[in-house]
């Protein structure tokens, strides 16, 4: 049976909670890039249910919001707990650039992405150029 005789348990627990450390951070971990004319953004939510995940956009704002239970604690004697459970936020501030009507969500192995087209307004366009008619020199004679 494993056991743990740290007496600073419970508060090593709560600050890890509150502030994270590098192995496992409070909020949940995000990798964003471009590619071609859409922006990319992954989500790494292991265990957690398709059902909890709840994505907002409001403005230029996107909320990420997802929930991990554990077993429940009638049913079961935890022995160790390091994995973090509860609810995780995650907020994004989406730059005008960006077509936040035509996003779209997929969940897939514990990571949830998200795809952002690139707004038609922020793409390269050609400009075309119009000049005036073309003035001739006339010979006077």
């Amino acid at each position: 049976m494993l056991m743990r005789t740290d007496p600073f348990r419970e508060l090593d627990r709560l600050s890890d909670a509150v502030f994270g450390t590098a192995a496992r951070p409070a909020v949940m971990p995000m990798d964003a890039y471009r590619k071609g004319e859409e922006f990319y953004v992954h989500f790494d939510l292991p265990g957690v249910d398709t059902s909890s995940i709840d994505l907002t956009v409001e403005r230029n704002v996107l909320t990420v919001r997802a929930e991990r239970s554990g077993p429940r604690s009638d049913e079961s004697e935890r022995i160790v707990s390091e994995r973090p459970l509860g609810v995780f936020t995650r907020q994004l501030f989406l730059g005008e650039t960006l077509d936040a009507d035509n996003l779209r969500a997929e969940y897939n192995a514990g990571v949830l992405t998200l795809t952002i087209p690139v707004a038609e307004k922020a793409k390269p366009r050609k400009v075309e150029i119009s000049g005036g008619s073309e003035r001739k020199k006339i010979n006077a004679a």
